[in-house]
């Protein structure tokens, strides 16, 4: 089968839906289908072999200079194609984050009205390349933001189109009026148009199905993100506590609930000693958040807990191995219901317990995995509670490793889930 598997670059920061998109491209080209991962926006940034095309479409600097003056909406393509640098592209991390709530809102109106949009002409350049010189069976849109193609490909393809969807709730939740109401309705014109769609979740499926999109439930189908087991799992000689040590891996922003895990630090701390516990950190931090970041070290300091924090910053995938074959625990306690959680998976895969929130996507993950404690959401409380059930039950710590390492590697490797997106791809081909 020939796929056109279209993604979202991450403007520079390793994203689990970049290695997630890379990760089953990549066993679709094993297993012999002709996959071509398409970055739009700026390159991807992944931790394994990127396996996308060495072009972008949509390049972040032109629907920028697009959507801002109109002059730029009638340039010539190969004057472009100069803007599509990807060095250029990935130095947008810096860019957005100074992009203000006005434009980012004007700018998610005008991609969902696509061929009505101020990037049109980018739409054209990109249904043009899958005509002429790509020629797919199917194209898979990785992202609802990007459901606004779908009218235009199939008008010149006569392909089936499925789109993805991947947390795009929170983005939308944030956009300021009028621009929210104005893009959920044009969201939910254009989710017409797809053949089908794809969840990583039957909780996501039925919300978005429901709040945002205003189609039957049936038309989307749940696919669980995948992990290339490779380097994850292998046996390690961990040292018994103490230290008893809790890790986060994720994002460092309010959102992924790290000042969460910091109170229940502090509690488990209180509770222990402060050189029985030690809290790990690790992931991406974007400038707009390192204020954030900032504020919890100082809260740290001032319980006087310095000494038993360890910040790790953004980590390669064989540092994130090692990383979390350090830990106890590992916990990611969203304020928000997440959609997908893929730093669950790869706790789990190397054995370690997770202690989670009850909502989104987790009570299904731990259903299926059967490798951690799920505990009220937005609660220090709960979350220290959870730690501390753990830390004082050696037998169902490891009993919960161990099980969720089983599950983790049998249900959700790249091949597996690979497999199953396949099956979604031949339902409409």
């Amino acid at each position: 089968m020939k796929v056109a598997y279209i993604t979202a670059g991450a403007a520079g920061m390793y994203c689990g839906t970049c290695i997630h998109d890379n990760m089953v491209a990549t066993v679709l080209k094993q297993q012999g289908h002709n996959v071509a991962l398409i970055p739009t926006y700026t390159p991807t940034r992944t931790d394994e072999v990127n396996v996308s095309l060495d072009r972008v479409f949509f390049g972040g600097v032109n629907v920028y200079l697009q959507q801002k003056l109109s002059i730029f909406r009638r340039t010539p393509w190969a004057l472009d194609k100069l803007l599509d640098n990807p060095t250029l592209l990935n130095g947008l991390a810096r860019f957005s984050s100074s992009t203000d709530a006005q434009d980012l809102g004007q700018l998610t109106v005008s991609m969902l009205r696509a061929e009505q949009g101020y990037q049109k002409k980018e739409l054209a350049k990109l249904v043009q390349w899958l005509a002429e010189e790509n020629k797919p069976d199917v194209v898979y849109l990785t992202n609802s933001m990007l459901v606004g193609f779908t009218r235009e490909i199939k008008k010149a393809l006569d392909v089936p189109v499925i789109c993805a969807l991947q947390g795009e709730d929170i983005f939308l939740q944030d956009l300021i009026e009028p621009y929210k109401a104005e893009a959920l309705v044009l969201l939910r014109e254009r989710a017409v148009d797809p053949d089908g769609f794809v969840a990583p979740c039957h909780y996501y499926a039925q919300f978005m199905a429901d709040a945002y999109l205003n189609v039957p439930v049936d038309k989307i189908d749940v696919v669980p993100l995948g992990l290339n087991m490779d380097g994850h799992g292998i046996p390690v000689q961990k040292p018994e506590p103490p230290p008893f040590i809790i890790g986060y891996l994720a994002r460092i922003c309010p959102e992924k609930g790290l000042h969460i895990l910091v109170d229940a630090f502090r509690r488990v701390a209180e509770a222990f000693g402060a050189d029985n516990v030690q809290l790990h950190v690790a992931g991406y931090l974007g400038k707009k958040d390192e204020p954030y970041l900032e504020e919890l070290v100082n809260q740290i300091h001032e319980w006087g807990l310095s000494d038993s924090f360890l910040h790790h910053g953004e980590v390669t995938r064989t540092q994130k191995i090692d990383f979390l074959n350090r830990l106890h625990v590992f916990s990611v306690p969203t304020v928000y219901r997440e959609s997908k959680g893929l730093s669950i998976i790869e706790s789990l895969a190397n054995g370690v317990p997770v202690v989670q929130p009850q909502h989104g996507t987790f009570p299904e993950m731990i259903g299926a995995t059967e490798g951690g404690i799920l505990v009220e959401p937005e609660s220090a409380e709960a979350v220290a509670a959870g730690i501390m059930e753990l830390l004082n039950n050696a037998e169902r710590r490891e009993s919960l490793g161990k099980i969720g390492k089983v599950n983790v590697h049998q249900k959700f490797n790249d091949a597996v889930v690979a497999e199953q997106l396949l099956k979604v791809f031949e339902k409409y081909t």
